[in-house]
Parts: structure tokens; sequence; C-alpha cells
């Protein structure tokens, strides 16, 4: 008895070249189907050169691609997902934001636009903002104009920041928080425009950024805070209402440069003492991307004043002492302003206004609260 050879099955490869060899031949074009609609047909050759289709109701699209003989429909519709190479069962095509029908569960949204961020406190580059579209259909982009410098007449030349910015070099912000200050006092348009002009959100920490227009103190680090925009502007409203230039300014307390920068927009120079080596240096890294060319910032002792550079046309302090200190009175020249904290737990915004050679005028204001005034440096 004679047994039949054993058959062994054959290769992968040799079973999809046959397969491929019987598989009919199609027509160039195909046919594509509405959102929610069955797949069109696909057409065959007729002997005589005709293609022959079992739906007739479904217009044609241009062919994009092709396997093996199969050409697969385009669409611009939004939305679409491109099925793996070698699938053999197509899907309707799902715009974006329908819901989705149960013919086409493998259907996905298009991807979600990038944006490029814009980092705080400094020049926002030529940002492009790309859509990202969906397999086939055309992308968009839209180019962000770059920022242009503010100019300002005295003090700040450029502040890196635009009218139209984003976030939070949007002049509105500042606007806006120019606005509250307005609304708790500060009337000097001169002040209110500085407040406005000066980037805030640059002089601290990038965690409290978000914070850095609202009406408050913030910390800076080494026990020192930012003093709130309505008291900078209060202080310096003070200097600016006794009718005289401020040609030189002095500024006890530098922290970090922001009160200095608000000067330097009303006032023709600026001198500032710090007397915490890490904030001094703090303040001139913050202030350097301005370039504010009326600043002076010097590292010393504050109680002791400049007096190589006096008399001053105004001189503000940024902390409390218990009393303010003499050397500070006397670098004061006739018809100039000082204006400070005075106080330990209960503070009182204080105005010394020379009057004389030997003659002070001492007006107490408002209540306030600030870091107490230090000798020595650290």
């Amino acid at each position: 008895m004679t047994t039949s050879p054993k058959r062994f099955p054959l290769p992968l490869a040799e079973v999809m070249t046959r397969r491929q060899r019987k598989a009919p031949v199609l027509d160039k074009s195909s046919r594509a189907s509405p959102a929610g609609a069955p797949p069109a047909a696909m057409t065959r050759k007729a002997p005589n050169g005709t293609a022959t289709s079992a739906n007739q109701g479904v217009g044609k699209t241009s062919a994009v691609g092709s396997h093996n003989g199969l050409r697969a429909a385009s669409t611009s519709l939004a939305g679409a997902s491109a099925r793996p190479a070698g699938a053999h069962a197509s899907h309707a095509v799902v715009p974006k934001g329908l819901a989705r029908p149960a013919a086409t569960p493998h259907a996905q949204p298009a991807p979600h636009g990038v944006k490029i961020p814009v980092r705080p406190g400094g020049k926002a580059p030529n940002a492009t903002v790309v859509s990202k579209p969906a397999p086939g259909a055309p992308s968009s982009k839209s180019t962000v104009r770059p920022t242009t410098g503010v100019k300002v007449s005295a003090g700040i030349s450029s502040v890196g920041v635009s009218p139209d910015g984003i976030g939070l070099t949007s002049e509105r912000v500042r606007a806006r928080m120019a606005e509250r200050v307005a609304a708790s006092g500060v009337k000097h348009p001169g002040v209110l425009a500085a407040l406005a002009t000066v980037p805030r959100h640059g002089f601290v920490d990038a965690a409290l950024a978000n914070q850095a227009y609202e009406d408050a103190a913030l910390p800076i680090g080494h026990g020192q805070t930012i003093s709130k925009p309505s008291v900078v502007g209060r202080m310096i409203e003070l200097l600016l209402a006794g009718g005289r230039p401020l040609e030189k300014v002095l500024e006890i307390g530098t922290g970090c440069g922001y009160q200095a920068a608000v000067l330097s927009c009303v006032a023709k120079d600026v001198y500032s003492i710090e007397r915490v080596r890490p904030l001094h240096e703090r303040a001139k890294a913050n202030l350097r991307p301005l370039r504010v060319p009326n600043i002076r910032l010097h590292y010393g002792d504050g109680r002791l004043g400049l007096p190589a550079v006096a008399p001053f046309d105004g001189i503000v302090i940024a902390a409390a002492g218990l009393e303010i200190p003499d050397a500070l009175v006397d670098q004061l020249a006739v018809g100039a302003r000082l204006v400070a904290p005075v106080g330990g737990e209960q503070q009182i915004l204080t105005l010394i206004e020379r009057i004389g050679a030997r003659q002070w005028r001492e007006t107490q204001l408002d209540r306030v609260l600030f870091v107490p005034l230090k000798s020595g440096i650290i």
C-alpha cells in the first residue's frame, strides 16, 4: 500500500504571493462615503475598460496612495484617523466634534494645536503657533508678532513688552493693576503711567508670577518683601506732590529693584542702596534686561545715605525704623521731601519736608507695614 507524500504548509510569503495573483484588478479611482454612511463599494474594471460599481450615488475623490493594487480614498474632513497599512476594512470619516457612529469605532479627533510658551520677564521671540492637522489635511499656522520696547520719556527706555503681549507681558494686565491703584487713592498720572509700564512679574520669583499684578506684598527672600503697588504709588506720589522736579532721588532698601524701576520713570536720576548683598545682585539682574539708564545701585548701609551725592530732591525709605536717621534728613535739599514708614509694630507713613536750612516739617499719614530698617551690611 502506498501513501501520499506528507504535505507541509506553504511559507507565508508564498501564500500572500498567490493571493495577490488571484486578487481582482481595481480601478484607479474609488468612492468615499460621507460621515455615518457605509463605505462605498470598490469598482472593478470590465473587460471593455468601463468601470462598474455597486453604489453609484457617492461622488469620486482622488486617490492618495496605493498598496498591492488597492487605492484609498482621500478626504479633507478634520478628525479622520488613518487606518494602518494592510487593513482590509474601511470606516466612515467623522468630522471633529460630532458623535461617533457605531460603524466607526476607530475614528479619533485631530490632535490639539501646539502652543509655544512665552517666558515671563523678557522679550518674546517670533513665536509660531502651529495646529497639527489630521492626516492628509493641509496644515495651518499663525505667527505672533515679536514684542517691542515701550519707551518712557524719563527712566525706563525699553521694557521688553508690547501693548498686545500675551499673558503677563500684556499691557492690559499692567493697566488693570494701575486702575486698582488709582481706585485706592493714587491719582498722579505720571505715577500711574509708571506702574502701568514696569513689568512687576519680572521682579518676583517665578512661582509667584501669577500674583505679581495683585495689590499685595510678596516675599523676595532674606526676610524682605516687594511692596504693594498701591504703597509704591502712594510714596512716589507724595514725593511729587511738593511740585519740585525730581532731579536726584535716593531710595533706601533696593530689595528686588521694582520701586527703583518705577522711580526711574518720574525722576532724572535714581540712587538706590541695599545692605543685603544677594538682594543687591538680584536687583541688578532684574534691571539689566530693562536697560534702565538712570538707576545707580549701591551696596552699603542705607542709614548713612550717600553724602557724596547729596543733596537729594526726594528720599524714599522702604523699611521702618523707630525714627528717621539724621543723616538722611540732612541730605535733603531745601524744599525737598522724604517719605518713610516710622514705628515698630504700629507703623505710620510719615512725610518730612525741609523748609529751611535748619527747619523741617513732619506730617503723619497712613497706617502701613514694612520690614524693619537695620544698619550695617550682610
